[in-house]
């Protein structure tokens, strides 16, 4: 009797044992996806301004990253190219007034007047869903036009402080040093160090496995359905 096996079988059995093997290894490893998906939105309040917001879209578009833009309609009459750009290359946009005057202190009738003023020089098909009191100076008035007006009021929660300096290091070390998922970071394009600290915490942020999102998207990602008239400041995963 010969008890040699067969070598073609010996193979194919090792071949099996070592399939199964892999398949119990990666059942085994813990479920990547929602677990470590973060997002972040970046904001730019007062614009447009011309060269700098040329040079953040171009900065935005070299690395295929959306932004949700709050603009004045005072410089949208300015630069009504670059608000169609902003539109044209995915990004959102935001009310901000049409002048920036402290809404904390105009009547429910000049706020409105602010946001159909704005409203009227808008891109064709631009339906803004989010409008951010200057300054973040919110109020009853404030909140009653919004709610009118079926827009969520957009707070923040990282503000750099960029506007009141032209050194981009401390804005980029207080970003990264404060960002965590589903934060809502208030930046400007308003300088050129504004725009340059703005790519730079892409960059990092980028490499950090961020992904970057317009607000729109990060309430959407997390199951946020966005009230009129109600403040929102960031949108942290949800506790399991």
């Amino acid at each position: 009797m010969n008890n040699c096996r067969d070598p073609g079988k010996v193979v194919m059995s090792m071949r099996r044992a070592i399939a199964v093997l892999l398949c119990a290894v990666v059942l085994a490893l813990p479920a990547r996806g929602a677990e470590t998906e973060k997002y972040v939105a970046l904001t730019f309040d007062d614009g447009p301004s011309g060269k700098y917001t040329r040079a953040l879209l171009d900065g935005l578009y070299d690395r295929g990253v959306k932004a949700t833009f709050l603009l004045c309609g005072y410089r949208v009459k300015d630069y009504p190219d670059i608000t169609q750009r902003i539109v044209d290359e995915g990004h959102e946009i935001g009310f901000h007034g049409y002048s920036h005057k402290n809404m904390s202190q105009l009547s429910r009738r000049d706020i409105a007047s602010e946001l159909i003023d704005m409203e009227q020089l808008l891109p064709a098909g631009c339906r803004p869903r989010f409008l951010r009191p200057p300054g973040g100076c919110c109020s009853d008035p404030v909140r009653q036009v919004a709610k009118a007006r079926q827009l969520a009021i957009l707070g923040w929660s990282v503000d750099p402080r960029d506007w009141a300096t032209r050194d981009v290091s401390p804005v980029e070390k207080k970003v990264l040093q404060q960002v965590k998922d589903g934060d809502v970071v208030l930046l400007h394009d308003m300088s050129d160090s504004s725009v340059k600290a703005a790519l730079d915490i892409v960059d990092v942020l980028l490499e950090q496995e961020y992904e970057i999102v317009t607000v729109s998207q990060l309430a959407r990602k997390r199951g946020v359905s966005l009230q009129p008239g109600k403040l929102y400041s960031s949108f942290p995963p949800r506790e399991e």
